[in-house]
Parts: C-alpha cells; sequence; structure tokens
C-alpha cells in the first residue's frame, strides 16, 4: 500500500510528493492568527473553514491552517479596482 501523493507542478524537478511530505513543508497557522493576518473576526475564519472556502486540517478540537492555502483563499478572492 502507497501513501497518497500529490503531483508538482510540471516545471519541479521532484515530480511527486507524498501528502506527508506536503504538509510537513506547510506553515500551519491557528484560526486567531489566520483572523489576525487577514484582518477578520475568528468567527468569520471558522465560516470559511465550514462552507469549505479554506481548506484546514482538524488537530484534536481546534483546526490549522496551511499559510499557502490562506494565500490561495486571498488571491482568489482578490478583484482589480476601478
Amino acid at each position: 500500500h502507497r501513501p497518497p501523493t500529490l503531483r508538482t507542478p510540471a516545471g519541479w524537478s521532484q515530480g511527486v510528493l507524498t501528502v506527508a511530505e506536503s504538509f510537513a513543508k506547510a506553515r500551519f497557522l491557528t484560526v486567531q492568527e489566520v483572523a489576525k493576518l487577514i484582518r477578520v473576526s475568528s468567527m468569520t475564519v471558522y465560516r470559511l473553514i465550514k462552507a469549505g472556502d479554506l481548506p484546514a486540517v482538524r488537530v484534536g478540537r481546534s483546526f490549522r491552517v496551511r499559510d499557502v492555502d490562506v494565500d490561495a483563499y486571498l488571491e482568489s478572492r482578490y478583484t482589480q479596482a476601478g
């Protein structure tokens, strides 16, 4: 039985990373850290997680969010003014 894998972009030399390797390289943030970073309430972050807009990992009774997922969420929500 092989561990699940994630494909990396074609230009990368590694080719394939296991999910564990991908998570090991990520920086995980608490809900409060995410809220402070994007300047919203922690309840808003919980709503984003529950709605599936912001991927999160459950650790015990709390959630952790990868920093790259916060960046991806913000990038997807970005609109050009004017």
